[in-house]
């Protein structure tokens, strides 16, 4: 278990689609453990292996409740109710800004053990279940504002990473 570098935007590895885990072994333990420990040094609430320079598909998530690891995550099902939500990333540290999503989404993933597995959520779980997995299929999460909100966030991004 370590502590990763975390890949920075605007480096191309956060817009290249993640490849699924084929092989469950203890590779892919450690790698969920250093997630974890990449993901709560950050600080954050979710991290994906590509923010980590890992092009998998392989989610962790703790929203305070433990963290949980998500393996080739796909949404099976979104409400048409949307919800708006304040995100950021652990690769674009200290800006955000709302993002519309489903309020409730249905995922499939596997375990660490490659056992098939569902799981519903709402409200952050499931805003944080659809940025995740935006990321693993290569789209950054300020692809999803207007063009004016998404230079704006770049601009004081690229001013705080310079300060």
């Amino acid at each position: 278990m370590s502590i990763r570098p975390i890949v920075r935007y605007p480096d191309p590895l956060l817009a290249q689609p993640a490849a699924d885990v084929t092989v469950f072994d203890d590779a892919l333990r450690a790698l969920a453990d250093d997630l974890r420990d990449t993901m709560h040094a950050a600080p954050g609430i979710g991290i994906t292996a590509p923010h980590i320079g890992v092009s998998l598909r392989v989610v962790v998530l703790d929203l305070g409740d433990g963290a949980k690891t998500y393996v080739n995550p796909e949404i099976a099902w979104a409400s048409s109710e949307l919800i708006m939500h304040q995100e950021g990333s652990v690769s674009m540290p200290g800006v955000n800004d709302d993002i519309q999503r489903h309020a409730r989404v249905r995922i499939s993933y596997q375990d660490l053990d490659g056992n098939m597995q569902t799981e519903e959520s709402d409200g952050l779980r499931a805003v944080c279940h659809q940025h995740e997995i935006d990321q693993l299929n290569g789209m950054f999460w300020i692809q999803r504002l207007s063009r004016l909100k998404r230079e704006r966030l770049i601009k004081r991004f690229e001013k705080m990473s310079r300060a």
